[in-house]
């Protein structure tokens, strides 16, 4: 398992859940399925059980959470001081949809598929504004409680041997190299992450970024590296800019200015 926050957020989940593997279930964690573009979509977990196969979609975040099922983004507030701080990030809901559009995409949709959103017991759910009776924002020690909610309604059963085959035509999709994840990771910057124009930063030697390269440039947000990448898609398509070696953890950009 990666020592990163979101990983150990994923591994809580099935710490939870990991009685079901008595029952056969099986687990899939980060997998990276192919969209008709070239590009990947990542599932965070995967739960394939008799009852269907539940989708997790993991946010490990801390402060109050703020969205509605409808809203592109939604808004995590953090005490900052005597004020806070609003970090923006994409609608977790949306997210859990797209990835069930391709997973339908690889084993057809003649088996139950349920969305669950899973955050931190440290985040407070402030407001949420849902629609969807069948659309599970939840935190992490909820997570036994909807599963268990979901399976009791649910009059249709797979085989055992339906959930090893999902299994195994799955299971090749967590195998992907580095060079397939930063792939994603870029894909997913220049898909969006609209460059912002900052304030030229001047270092000590009074050089501005472009004119002195190899100085380790730092993300206001986090404190990481920021890393010189180029957009691949979208308006910006060809345009350099900064972002934060910790992406998609940490969002930053800042533009690279050019002369």
């Amino acid at each position: 398992m990666r020592s990163d926050k979101g990983s150990y957020g994923e591994y809580l989940i099935y710490k939870y859940l990991r009685d079901y593997e008595s029952d056969g279930a099986r687990f899939l964690y980060n997998c990276y399925l192919p969209k008709d573009n070239g590009e990947t979509t990542e599932i965070d977990i995967l739960m394939i059980h008799r009852s269907g196969i539940y989708v997790f979609e993991s946010k490990n975040y801390s402060g109050w959470i703020f969205g509605s099922e409808k809203q592109k983004n939604w808004t995590q507030t953090l005490p900052a001081g005597r004020k806070c701080q609003k970090v923006h990030f994409l609608n977790p809901i949306m997210q859990n949809k797209l990835h069930i559009k391709w997973l339908k995409n690889q084993i057809g949709d003649s088996v139950p598929m349920y969305s669950i959103v899973v955050f931190s017991e440290r985040c407070a759910l402030k407001k949420l504004d849902l629609i969807s009776s069948d659309i599970y924002v939840i935190k992490r020690d909820a997570v036994m409680g909807a599963v268990k909610n979901i399976e009791r309604k649910e009059t249709v059963q797979m085989s055992q041997s339906k959930v090893d085959e999902i299994y195994e035509k799955l299971y090749p999709f967590t195998q992907v190299t580095d060079a397939e994840k930063e792939k994603h990771i870029l894909d997913i910057t220049a898909a969006h992450e609209e460059p912002h124009v900052e304030p030229e930063v001047v270092l000590p030697d009074n050089k501005s970024v472009t004119d002195n390269a190899e100085h380790h440039l730092v993300c206001p947000k986090c404190g990481g590296k920021l890393v010189l990448r180029t957009a691949t898609r979208g308006m910006h398509a060809g345009n350099q800019f900064y972002g934060c070696e910790k992406f998609p953890k940490c969002r930053y950009i800042q533009n690279e200015h050019l002369s």
